[in-house]
Order: structure tokens, then sequence, then C-alpha cells
């Protein structure tokens, strides 16, 4: 499996499109903002021959689904996410308005919802998902035990972890399943977060303060 990201949007956020040897790819957390973002990644998915076959969100919060209309409209995908994160869609313009970004379009519905020990597949891959509250209700982790590769969205960063103080956060239970979840994963797994740099298990353990 490999994979390209995509810096998007006025919150920094890292939209993945993952992609194997079948042309057959999966895009996470599209947070396509501007014409220009939504031109750079369908511009990549022509130049590499790739057919996007699954839309996925790790978490419902407005910065990673601004681009789901796009998908739907393009590529005729809905996303997969967690049913505990459904109500951030219907108050996603609100809760942009209040971030300071305006005039969003409404965001489709969820396609499909799911859950901790599902798995998800396209092409000759597949991930398990990994379901970690405590940034939103219902956050999900995507890991890939074949190619040592965790999205853990807004769960996880280099040196830190998501932000609690959201509707429906709960910063116990985001340290309870980032240790009892993620940190029982192989060191060498590598990281990509929801936003900023990539990571791996190993070094979140040893120097993330927030577990020291």
């Amino acid at each position: 499996m490999e994979y390209k990201i995509f810096v998007n949007n006025p919150w920094q956020e890292n939209t993945v499109v993952l992609y194997d040897e079948t042309g057959e790819a999966a895009v996470v957390d599209c947070g396509c903002f501007s014409r220009e973002e939504e031109a750079g990644l369908q511009e990549f998915l022509e130049l590499k021959s790739l057919r996007p076959v699954l839309l996925l969100n790790t978490h419902l919060h407005p910065d990673h689904i601004f681009g789901n209309n796009f998908m739907k409209e393009v590529y005729g995908l809905s996303t997969k996410a967690a049913r505990e994160d459904d109500f951030l869609v219907d108050g996603a313009v609100e809760f942009a308005s209040m971030l300071g970004i305006k005039g969003i379009a409404q965001p489709p519905a969820v396609g499909e919802f799911l859950q901790g020990g599902d798995t998800v597949r396209f092409g000759q891959s597949e991930m398990v998902v990994i379901a970690v509250g405590g940034h939103s209700p219902g956050g999900l982790c995507f890991y890939s035990e074949r190619d040592k590769l965790l999205l853990s969205g807004d769960v996880l960063f280099v040196g830190s972890i998501g932000r609690s103080d959201l509707p429906g956060g709960n910063g116990k239970d985001l340290i309870e399943g980032i240790r009892k979840k993620l940190f029982v994963l192989p060191e060498e797994v590598k990281v990509i977060p929801g936003h900023g740099p990539v990571t791996t298990i190993g070094e979140e353990k040893r120097h993330n303060p927030f577990f020291i």
C-alpha cells in the first residue's frame, strides 16, 4: 500500500489517498476546501491512474469533511464513518461558521456506519477499524497490519493528542483509548495523523508528553 498526503483547508488538515497495485484507492478525511485543492486531488488520481472506490472519515468535524460533497459529485462516493459522530454532519455549517468559516455547503449524509473491529477493503488492501473516542464521540482509526500503517485522525499527533473540549469530547476516554488500543500496536507502525507530520507508535510511546 502506498499513500499521498494533501494538506488542505484553513486548518491544514491531512487528506490521505491510499492506493495499491490494483489501481483502486481509498480517500480518507477529504478536507478539500477550495477548487484548487479539489483539482490537486483529482490531478493526482488521474496522474496515477487511480480509481477511488472508498471514502472514509476518521471523524466528522467540518475540516475533515469539507470535500465529501466533491467526492460524491465527482466519484459517486458516500463516506463511511461512525454513527456516534453523525450529529456533527447536521451541524457542520453552523460549527464551521462558529470557527470563522462561512459559506460552505451542507455535507452529504454518511453512507455507511462503521464500528471498531470492522474491516474496510480496496484493491488487495484491507484496514481494520479501531474505535477511539474522546476527540469526538465516534473517532475511528484505520490500521493496516500488513503495511504497518495507522491513520489516527485527530486522536494522536506528533508529541500531542486531540483536543477534547469540543462537543462530545472526553479527555479521559481519549487517553485511555490511545493507551489500550494504539500503544499496543508494534512500535514500528507509521502513524499518519489528521494534522501535522507523520510519526510512529514507538516515538509517541517514548516521547509524547501526555504519556510520560
